[in-house]
């Protein structure tokens, strides 16, 4: 089932294109039906820099059970790491 629902946030960072490392100001993430990836569901994310035209962008289709252990790891990873290294300030706890 599509949720239809679509988040886009800003973000701040690089990620690699096909051509060459491209600056990344938004992602797109939506759970959907996936281009590529051999699911019928897919969390999705697109990085994108918003200030260009040119259709570059860094994309991820994940299966849902890897999404959630990528978003788990992440968040215990952004926990364990000194507050001055990251610049969280305490924000995840």
């Amino acid at each position: 089932m599509c949720t239809y629902r679509t988040e886009i946030i800003e973000t701040k960072g690089s990620g690699k294109g096909t051509a060459s490392w491209i600056k990344v100001d938004e992602a797109t993430v939506y759970f959907d039906h996936p281009v590529h990836a051999p699911y019928g569901h897919s969390l999705n994310i697109d990085f994108r820099n918003s200030q260009t035209t040119n259709g570059e962008r860094v994309a991820l289709e994940l299966e849902p059970k890897s999404a959630l252990k990528m978003a788990q790891t992440i968040l215990q990873l952004l926990k364990d790491t000194p507050a001055e290294i990251t610049e969280l300030g305490g924000l995840i706890s």
